[in-house]
C-alpha cells in the first residue's frame, strides 16, 4: 500500500498538468489538453451586446490558470472601460484594443457556451468549438490538474 501511495504521489508531482474542461453542473469531463508551465490558451466569442469579438487570454503558472490579457474591438456593456493599476492598453494593427497586465489567478473560470455565437478555445495550434464539444448553453468550467486526476474524475 505504501508503494502504491508513493507511486501516485510521485506521478502527481512529475506528471505534466492538463487543461481540463468540465461540465459546470455535473463535473463530467468534456476534454483535457496537456499543458506546460507558461503555455497560453484563449477563448474567443462574440460579445452579446456590441456584437464584436472578444478574446480572453490565459496562462498556466504553477499548475494554476491566470488571466493575462483581453482583446476586444469596441466598447459596450460588460467590456472593460477603465485601465486599472498595472494594466496597459495597446492597439493592434487590426484596430483591436489589447488590455495587458491582469496577472490574476482564476480559481473559478467558467463560460456559458453561446446559442447565437460559438466560443472558440485556442490551445497550441488547435482551435476547438466549445459549442460542438460541449453543446449550446453548457456551462464549461476550466481547471488545471494532473492526468491522474482527470482519469479518476471520468470514472466517478
Amino acid at each position: 500500500m505504501v508503494i502504491i501511495a508513493s507511486s501516485v504521489f510521485i506521478y502527481k508531482i512529475l506528471a505534466p498538468p492538463y487543461l481540463i474542461l468540465r461540465n459546470g453542473d455535473t463535473g463530467k469531463v468534456f476534454a483535457a489538453y496537456p499543458v506546460n508551465e507558461g503555455d497560453e490558451f484563449s477563448v474567443t466569442f462574440v460579445h452579446s451586446v456590441n456584437r464584436t469579438p472578444v478574446t480572453d487570454v490565459y496562462q498556466i503558472r504553477s499548475g494554476a490558470i491566470y488571466v493575462t490579457r483581453t482583446i476586444y474591438y469596441s466598447f459596450g456593456a460588460g467590456v472593460q472601460t477603465r485601465i486599472e493599476a498595472g494594466q496597459t492598453l495597446d492597439y493592434g494593427a487590426d484596430g483591436s484594443m489589447v488590455v495587458n497586465g491582469f496577472e490574476r489567478r482564476m480559481d473559478s473560470l467558467s463560460y456559458i457556451v453561446g446559442t447565437v455565437s460559438d466560443h472558440i478555445l485556442k490551445i497550441g495550434e488547435e482551435s476547438v468549438s466549445l459549442r460542438n464539444l460541449c453543446g449550446r448553453n453548457a456551462t464549461v468550467r476550466f481547471d488545471c490538474g494532473s492526468r491522474l486526476f482527470r482519469n479518476l474524475a471520468t470514472i466517478f
